[in-house]
Parts: C-alpha cells; sequence; structure tokens
C-alpha cells in the first residue's frame, strides 16, 4: 500500500526540454502533413469537379448530338411513312378502279353471249357462220382476255398493297420507338445537379442482353427505310402499270366493239339488199303468175272455142255421107271437110299441149312465189335477230372512248364497252 502512495519519478531538465522538443517536432510534422493533405484534397476537388463538369458537358454533348441523330432517323422514317401511305392510298384507288372495270365487263360479256344465242335462232340458210359470228365468238375471246389480265393485275395490286402495309408496320414500329428514345433522351438532356427528381440507382452501369450496337442500330433503320423506299417505286412502277392495262384494254375493247358493230351493219345492209332483190323477184313473179293465170284462161278459151268449128266439121262430114249413090263424091268440098277436121284436131292437141305446159309453169311459180315468201320471211326473221335484238341490245351500253370520254375500263366512268 506504501508503495502505491509513491510520488511519480521526476525527469531531469534536460529530459523535460527533450520531451518538449519532441512534442514540438511532432506537432508541426502533423501540421505539415495534414496541410499538405489539406492542400492535396483541394487540388484533388478541383480536379475532380473539372473533369466531372467537362465529363458531364460531354455527356450534354453526346445526348444532345444523339437526340440530333435519332430526330434526323424519325424525319427520315417519317418522311418514308408519308409517302408509303400515299402510295398505299393511290393502289387502294386504282384496286378499285380495277375492280369497277373488271366488274363492268360482266354485262357486256353477257350481251356478246345473248348476241350468239339470238343468232343461232336464224334459219334456213341464213344460219351460216357468217362475219359477224366470228368477230362475235373474237369479242368473248378480247373480254375473256381482259377480265384474265385485270384479274392479275388486282392480286398484284393487292400483294404490293400487303407488302406497303408490312413495310409501313415496321416504319411505324421504328417511328414509335424512336419517338420514346428521345423522349427519354429529351428527359436525360434536361436533367443538371439541381434536378429534384435525381437518384442513386442500383447496377446502372452495365450492357443490356438486348442492347445492340450503333452500327445494328444504323443497319435497322437504313433497312426499313431502303425497304419503305424499294416498295414505293414497286407502288409507282405498279400505277403506270395498271394505268397502262386499263388504257389498252379500253382501247382493244373499243376497236372490236367497233369490228363487231361494223360487221353488223354491213351483215344487215347485205341481208336487207338480198331481202329487197327477193322482193323484186317476188313481186315479178307474182306478176308472171297472174300473167301465166291469163295465158291459161285462154287457152282454155281457145280450146272451148274450137269446139263449134269442129261440131259444125264433123256434122257436115256425117251429114255428106248420106248422098245417094254417085253422088257419095270425094269431092273438093269433101277433102277440104277431112282436112279442116284434122286440123281442128291437131290444133286442140296443140293447144292442150300448151295448156299443160303453162299449168307446169304455173305450178312452178307458185313454187317458186312460196319459197321466196318463206326466204324473205327468213331474210326478215335475221334482220330481226341482229337490227332488233343484237344491235339494240349492244346500244343499251354508253358509248366510251377509253380515258378521254368517261375513261372505260376503270377510270372515272368504267360502266362501257362501246
Amino acid at each position: 500500500m506504501a508503495r502505491l502512495l509513491q510520488a511519480p519519478p521526476k525527469f531531469l531538465p534536460s529530459e523535460w526540454h527533450i520531451a518538449n522538443k519532441n512534442q514540438y517536432h511532432s506537432a508541426e510534422a502533423q501540421r505539415s502533413r495534414s496541410e499538405r493533405l489539406v492542400v492535396e484534397s483541394q487540388r484533388l476537388v478541383d480536379e475532380i469537379e473539372k473533369a466531372t463538369r467537362k465529363s458531364q458537358s460531354d455527356v450534354n454533348k453526346k445526348l444532345e448530338q444523339r437526340l440530333e441523330e435519332v430526330k434526323f432517323w424519325k424525319k427520315e422514317l417519317d418522311d418514308k411513312l408519308e409517302q408509303l401511305v400515299r402510295e398505299t392510298e393511290d393502289l387502294l384507288i386504282f384496286k378499285i378502279r380495277l375492280e369497277k372495270a373488271l366488274e363492268s365487263l360482266k354485262e357486256p360479256l353477257h350481251i356478246t353471249q345473248m348476241c350468239l344465242a339470238y343468232r343461232e335462232k336464224r334459219v334456213g340458210i341464213d344460219l351460216m357462220h357468217d362475219e359477224v359470228e366470228r368477230e362475235l365468238i373474237k369479242e368473248i375471246e378480247v373480254i375473256q382476255g381482259v377480265m384474265s389480265l385485270l384479274t392479275r393485275t388486282v392480286e398484284e395490286t393487292s400483294e404490293q398493297i400487303r407488302l406497303n402495309r408490312s413495310a409501313k408496320y415496321h416504319l411505324e414500329k421504328d417511328v414509335k420507338d424512336k419517338f420514346v428514345a428521345l423522349t427519354i433522351d429529351d428527359i436525360c438532356f434536361s436533367l443538371n445537379n439541381n434536378s429534384p427528381n435525381i437518384r442513386y440507382s442500383e447496377n446502372v452501369v452495365r450492357v443490356e442482353p438486348n442492347s445492340v450496337s450503333l452500327e445494328d442500330w444504323l443497319d435497322f433503320s437504313n433497312t426499313n427505310v431502303e425497304k419503305a423506299d424499294k416498295q414505293r417505286n414497286n407502288s409507282l412502277m405498279l400505277k403506270t402499270l395498271v394505268d397502262r392495262v386499263l388504257s389498252q384494254t379500253a382501247h382493244d375493247l373499243r376497236r372490236q366493239c367497233d369490228v363487231v358493230d361494223m360487221a353488223f351493219e354491213n351483215g344487215l345492209k347485205e341481208t336487207k339488199d338480198a331481202k329487197d332483190k327477193l322482193a323484186v323477184h317476188l313481186a315479178k313473179v307474182m306478176e308472171e303468175i297472174a300473167s301465166q293465170e291469163k295465158n291459161i284462161t285462154a287457152l282454155e278459151k281457145a280450146i272451148l272455142d274450137q269446139e263449134g268449128p269442129a261440131k259444125v266439121a264433123h256434122t257436115r262430114l256425117e251429114t255428106r255421107t248420106h248422098r245417094p249413090n254417085v253422088e257419095l263424091c270425094r269431092d273438093t268440098a269433101q277433102y277440104r271437110l277431112i282436112k279442116e277436121v284434122q286440123e281442128i284436131s291437131h290444133n286442140v292437141v296443140r293447144l292442150k299441149e300448151t295448156l299443160a305446159q303453162a299449168q307446169v309453169v304455173l305450178k312452178g311459180l307458185n313454187r317458186r312465189q312460196l319459197a321466196l315468201q318463206e326466204e324473205i320471211q327468213v331474210k326478215e326473221n335475221t334482220i330481226y335477230i341482229d337490227e332488233v335484238l343484237c344491235m339494240q341490245m349492244r346500244k343499251s351500253i354508253p358509248q366510251r372512248d377509253g380515258e378521254e370520254r368517261g375513261g372505260w375500263a376503270g377510270g372515272i366512268c368504267p360502266d362501257a364497252v362501246c
């Protein structure tokens, strides 16, 4: 216990001075290190602050450049999308024109088929495979060929519209994605150190597994633009093709219709001329029948007129046979009476032969009259079929001359063949 209460040892003055100097030196060294650290820290703070500002400024520039780049591509995509939409709308109009043109061919095809069916009702010699029938058959072939061509063109147009819509879908998706990217990058660009909604996030320095390189990004948009340009150019060429098809088919149909109409007119003229000639011959035959009937009447009267003289001659001969004895002489009178009877008999035979011939001729004339009348009815039937049934039915379709007079075959008024 005594030792615990023992006084602490006392140091020498020299030790005291040494201890104080050591404290001075330690404090000075510690202070010097602290000053150097303060200076180094300030330099580091300034350096980092400068680097941070530079980095943030560089990021802002990159974001601004990125915004401009995305805006540029978005505008390109918007322009291509607008062009493609316009071309697709045009193609839809062209498709409607084609479908209307195709629909408008059904009536002329039906009319042409009806004309052929009506003309099958011609009779006799008029039921022939004439120029009108050949041109009607050709017209059916032309119309069916045009319908086939228009059908293929409609299918091509529908396929092109589908391709346009596919390209439009990719453009719209790309535009939508770029709009979202612009919105996000614009928000990022607007952020600063004093923004209220800035915060720390975990694991932000990472590469997303579904991210793409800048080259892939450029290729993607460039592919969409090239695809849109390709479909737009195809649409332009297809519109030119449709215009040419509609114009050419309208011209072909118009030309064949004119050929058929001309064949009808020529056939009618020929048939009417034949009918008129038959009527002239019929009139002559009927005139000849009347003349022949008069001739027969005259012959019959002449035969009857010979009966009196014949009876007189016979009576005279019979009476003179009763002369007595030598008076029964073959005198001149007797020979003349005999000759007279012979002459009368011969003349009656000639008259009867001529009468028989006249009756045969009259029968022939009557048969010819009936034949001519029947043939005229055949011609009238043909004229009725061609002029009243066929040509009137063809006139029920309005006259058109292609695009210049209403755009038949798919134009403004695709309602006619001729």
